[in-house]
């Protein structure tokens, strides 16, 4: 299973992250974030990682030039829209971005918000599936209806996201079985400022839900 521990914004702590056993570390960059990082200071965090952890850059209805451009100068080896993008958009951004995991965000609200779901898993690689907040993009600590994903088998790979904490890790992967996890808001003692001790919890949790 993938670990995504997103809103990463310093450099020694996504180095402590990914030696806890993350497999992908995500950059918000969405100006009006609270987590908002720009292209030096994802380079600062990216140049002490291991190769082999995936970077992802989190946009919300950015245009592709802008996108493109972050992600060259970024090194990074995905793209996660978390805006309105349509499933047309997707298409037009893996034109332009054939090397690199595209990822959509889907927030949920209702099983209607579910049946997106297919329209999009033809143009991305992987889906990920968050709670709704009608002021936030993501980082909300909202936890989706897990009964509602009980049944939800895309015919992509995709990540459960929302309000996930290793508090409720275990309760959710009891419940729901994505491909991979992505916590932000969970794991933090402010926004962007990752709180280490939890995230050495979450692992623990993990590691129990794999025996």
């Amino acid at each position: 299973m993938r670990i995504k521990i997103c809103g990463i914004t310093q450099p020694q702590q996504g180095k402590a992250i990914a030696s806890f056993g993350a497999t992908a570390l995500g950059f918000i960059c969405v100006p009006t974030s609270p987590r908002y990082v720009k292209i030096p200071q994802i380079l600062a965090v990216v140049e002490k990682l291991p190769e082999k952890i995936d970077t992802i850059g989190v946009f919300a209805n950015t245009s592709i030039e802008e996108i493109v451009q972050t992600v060259v100068d970024s090194q990074l080896t995905g793209v996660q829209l978390h805006g309105d993008e349509s499933p047309d958009f997707c298409q037009l951004l893996r034109q332009s971005l054939p090397k690199v995991e595209l990822l959509k965000a889907l927030r949920i609200r209702s099983g209607q918000d579910i049946n997106k779901a297919e329209a999009y898993s033809v143009c991305v690689d992987t889906l990920l599936l968050d709670a709704y907040h009608p002021q936030q993009l993501g980082g909300t600590g909202k936890t989706l209806d897990w009964n509602m994903l009980e049944q939800f088998k895309p015919s992509s790979p995709w990540f459960l996201a929302g309000g996930l904490t290793p508090d409720n890790i275990l309760e959710a992967l009891s419940q729901v079985n994505p491909s991979g996890i992505d916590l932000s808001s969970g794991v933090e003692r402010s926004p962007g400022d990752k709180d280490l001790d939890k995230v050495a919890r979450l692992f623990e949790k993990l590691v129990q839900h794999r025996s």
